[in-house]
């Protein structure tokens, strides 16, 4: 086991919001914290404007690829971050669960996207300092 804090980010597609609050944790948490990110029923493709959006934060998503939430993803996380994916998340006693009311950037232009990117960021900059973890970038 590790002593970083690990943190989950669920939504339906893990093709857009999950995906960008995973990528911002990963890059200004600097690793110091363990991140993943998953979806109930994974798209086949990363969002193109979440992509695009991100890149112009200096953040590359494009290798990225949408993965199945699993028991064992949420089991492993200290932190489980829900997106709009309902009830499909498995509950664990000693798990901390917040859920994050974002729009879906689904189908929508980088214009758009870029409102619910800076959003997630104000978010993850609070989580970061609930967790006792300074930004690095």
């Amino acid at each position: 086991m590790s002593d970083k804090p690990s943190v989950l980010f669920v939504c339906v597609h893990n093709a857009g919001r999950s995906q960008m609050a995973a990528a911002y944790l990963h890059h200004l948490s600097g690793g110091a914290i363990e991140v993943r990110s998953a979806g109930s029923e994974p798209a086949d493709q990363v969002n193109p404007s979440a992509v695009e959006a991100m890149a112009e934060e200096g953040i590359d998503m494009s290798a990225e690829t949408p993965k199945i939430l699993t028991t064992e993803a949420v089991k492993e996380s200290d932190v489980v971050i829900t997106m709009g994916c309902g009830d499909t998340c498995p509950i664990f006693p000693g798990k901390r669960y917040e859920d994050w009311e974002l729009e879906d950037p689904a189908g929508k232009g980088v214009e758009s996207v870029r409102r619910i990117r800076d959003d997630i960021k104000r978010r993850i900059l609070e989580l970061m300092a609930s967790l006792d973890v300074a930004p690095v970038a």
